[in-house]
């Protein structure tokens, strides 16, 4: 065999001391690969500097600054427009969720056996939180239950505690869109389920202790009584007072038709959530009515004998219509789930659209001072010995922001952006989301003080729930940084799929979803089953957590066997065998897709190409003489 052209030009050995020459029997050093080139030294967690690629403001000319400063407010300009469209996407999406899944969230909450159980509670709380998008939905509709008698209060508390964690799940759909740049994924989906893992850890240590104790039960019931509280005024709804010019004129919905529902209201099964009549009036009217009896006439009213029948006076109220709304689907003659659908696609598309832009002008705003100012302020502490100040007032700011927006899925979702590309650091984005969640809970407690006198005290007393939970969550898992477990379970989480980005889609559908609708079934069966399939996994879940800590840690005391994983099938330890499992899929379905295109391509391009020939050989049988007498008898055989 031949030497190769490497082969000549590689340098002699040398032969001094410092480099000794190879043995030719001595083994050969494992080959380099691109991988080991690939591993990153530095930690994927630091936040990425943010250049400046362009010239410096002191280089630049008149006319140069002049156009940067346009440019700049251009930017600034579309970044507060996209911002907009992104919160109103969100709220449509939010209405596409309840056209959708309405109706089945409050069928839902009609089954009262099962809400008395407290994990059934739980996991209807984050499934109609889900569904309907919105945990201010999911909140009225228990409140209203609890004031028509249908629920207790304490049975409302677990379902507090599920909407609680259903309304994470809107910041974690946006964090996938930006799957896109590995690094970024990883900060965002960290970012965003940092809210997750603090909403679970908080229901798996209060949950137990509400059912056992009754505590924040007691406790808000000690604060109702205590205080003389009176009726307030409405909430201020200081961001719908910007959106509804857009939303108003896509979709407007009756919301009060899920209440209905789930209060038992037959009626309401046959209405549409889609608002048709905006203005309407209704007019009270003395009206005469047959009774059975004397008994069932109205109190206080005349009661007669006419015909053989027995008449009596009673208040009737009829709603007459006025002015029709004024959205795209008031004349559509669509149903529900349509009209929902319909809205969920464009609102998806909106919701990503808008996303992708914001995160592109960010990248092209934050460079140079200006990123180094805003990433100073934002994420630098305050110095010593007050540097523990600095997260409780990202929490104050967090609130704060919550309150002037009215919603925490719009706050968080508007920060998940801002860690992916490294604006944000995921333990300043932590602070920030926990006080989101006291925010929105203080917004829930206006909106109870504006209830009727009747409903003002269950009101109020569901409201308080919510915020003393959020409180204890705070008080178990920020003050000391030791039990900050949910920023390094979301940074474990967030490094997992950025290596395998279709596990962000597994995990958001299994905690959301399926996990959710197995509690429910296995609760609808009856607590005996539930605790005989709940305590076995249970034990078993705690079992591996322990047997992980301990590898890590303290592999001395563990069983040789037990000291790694290798004993069980690879599947069962590792998710590089579903990888290859997702990737053969995802090829094979794209690859038949591509050939099916291809094949109708190109059997389009060759019959175009049989017509292209069959007119050339037409015009050349009859118009070029110089053909010979061969090739005119096999022109004509063919044509014959």
């Amino acid at each position: 065999m031949a030497p190769t052209a490497a082969a000549h030009l590689a340098p002699p050995p040398e032969l001094d001391g410092d480099h000794p020459v190879k043995d030719a029997t001595e083994p050969e050093p494992p080959p380099y690969t691109a991988a080991e080139e690939s591993e990153p030294e530095e930690d994927p967690w630091d936040l990425p500097e943010l250049r400046d690629t362009g010239e410096k403001w002191s280089d630049l000319d008149t006319k140069g600054k002049v156009l940067r400063v346009l440019k700049s407010i251009v930017k600034f300009v579309l970044l507060v427009g996209l911002l907009y469209v992104f919160v109103c996407s969100l709220d449509i999406l939010s209405s596409a969720f309840q056209l959708v899944g309405g109706k089945a969230a409050g069928d839902i909450f009609q089954e009262n056996a099962v809400l008395s159980n407290p994990v059934a509670g739980l996991v209807i709380g984050v499934l109609v939180t889900v569904l309907v998008q919105s945990s201010s939905t999911s909140s009225s509709i228990v409140v209203s239950m609890v004031s028509s008698g249908l629920l207790e209060v304490k049975s409302a508390v677990p379902i507090i505690m599920g909407a609680n964690i259903g309304t994470s799940v809107t910041n974690t759909i946006v964090a996938m869109m930006q799957a896109g740049d590995r690094n970024e994924f990883r900060r965002a989906f960290a970012g965003a389920t940092v809210h997750d893992f603090f909403n679970w850890l908080s229901v798996l240590v209060l949950l137990p202790l509400e059912w056992a104790s009754g505590f924040l039960y007691r406790l808000t019931k000690v604060v109702i009584d205590s205080f003389n509280i009176q009726s307030g005024a409405d909430a201020p709804e200081l961001l719908k007072v910007i959106t509804e010019p857009l939303t108003k004129n896509i979709i407007e919905l009756d919301t009060s038709v899920i209440r209905d529902i789930a209060t038992g209201d037959p009626a309401a099964r046959n209405k549409s959530l889609i608002k048709i009549w905006c203005k309407t009036k209704e007019v009270t009217n003395l009206v005469n009515i047959t009774v059975p009896g004397f008994e069932n006439c109205t109190p206080n009213a005349l009661c007669w004998v006419e015909d053989d029948n027995i008449w009596t006076q009673e208040n009737q109220t009829e709603t007459i219509n006025l002015k029709k709304c004024s959205h795209m689907f008031v004349f559509a003659d669509l149903p529900d789930l349509a009209v929902g659908l319909i809205l969920l696609a464009l609102a998806l598309l909106a919701l990503c659209t808008c996303l992708i832009l914001i995160v592109k002008l960010l990248n092209s705003m934050l460079k140079g001072q200006v990123a180094v100012v805003i990433k100073k302020v934002l994420n630098t502490d305050f110095p010593f010995p007050f540097a523990w100040l600095t997260g409780y007032l990202a929490m104050l700011v967090g609130a704060g922001m919550t309150f002037i927006v009215q919603s925490s899925s719009v706050f968080t979702s508007a920060i998940t952006p801002l860690v992916g590309i490294g604006v944000i650091s995921i333990e300043r984005a932590y602070p920030l989301t926990l006080g989101s969640n006291i925010g929105t809970t203080t917004t829930a407690l206006l909106a109870a003080l504006a209830s009727p006198g009747e409903t003002l005290a269950n009101s109020l007393q569901i409201s308080l729930c919510h915020f003393f939970f959020n409180i204890c969550g705070i008080i178990l898992w920020y003050p000391i940084p030791i039990t900050r477990i949910p920023i390094r379970l979301a940074k474990a989480l967030g490094n997992r799929t950025a290596k395998y980005r279709w596990f962000a889609v597994v995990y958001l559908v299994l905690c959301f979803l399926l996990l959710p609708l197995i509690v429910l079934g296995l609760s609808i069966a009856g607590w005996q089953v539930l605790v005989g399939v709940g305590v076995p996994v249970v034990v078993f879940v705690i079992a591996v957590v322990i047997v992980n800590i301990m590898q890590n840690r303290w592999p001395r005391f563990l069983p040789s066997f037990l000291r790694s994983w290798d004993f069980l099938p690879k599947p069962l330890h590792s998710l590089k065998p579903w990888d290859r499992v997702v990737t053969v899929v995802t090829t094979f379905c794209r690859t038949r897709c591509c050939c099916c295109c291809k094949c109708c391509k190109e059997k389009e391009k060759d019959e175009e190409t049989d017509d292209i020939k069959t007119k050339d050989r037409s015009l050349e049988m009859y118009d070029n003489p110089t053909l010979t007498v061969e090739d005119e008898a096999k022109i004509n055989a063919t044509h014959l």
